[in-house]
């Protein structure tokens, strides 16, 4: 899926890999899987971490995710409850260091959908803001 998402072909991949492309679609297949250095050279060809290249299996609906860039996630879904309340996935709560009692803002763009932030760091980018617009305006 990785492959062609990026727009290439097995053998683009092979040649950038160092490896024939039967030994390629063999992977792709199932029938084999590369070594430690080759997952780190697809990891780096496609922008993602070796963990999530191996690792990664998710869907959403019947559509089959791809892992996304470094430092981007897709965490699954999860569903509202009858209260209007959504779980936060453990792997996102540990990752950003969501905590139970913390607060967060809820951010919305009616074009993109809705996002999270922790209430603390999105004061401090406001503030760091508002500072710079002071500084530009006293200039």
């Amino acid at each position: 899926m990785l492959r062609s998402v990026n727009g290439y072909s097995q053998e683009e991949v092979a040649e950038k890999i160092g490896v024939s492309r039967q030994a390629y679609a063999k992977w792709e297949k199932g029938e084999t899987v590369p070594d430690v250095e080759r997952c780190q050279k697809l990891a780096e060809l496609y922008g993602v971490t070796i963990d999530s290249l191996v690792n990664y299996s998710d869907k959403i609906g019947t559509t089959t995710l791809t892992p996304g860039p470094k430092g981007k996630h897709i965490f699954g879904t999860t569903k509202i409850n009858d209260r209007g309340q959504v779980v936060i996935p453990k792997k996102a709560r540990e990752l950003f260091g969501i905590n139970n009692g913390d607060s967060l803002v809820v951010l919305g763009d009616e074009a993109e959908g809705i996002a999270l932030i922790k209430a603390d760091i999105f004061e401090k980018r406001l503030n760091d803001t508002w500072n710079s617009i002071k500084q530009e305006i006293s200039e």
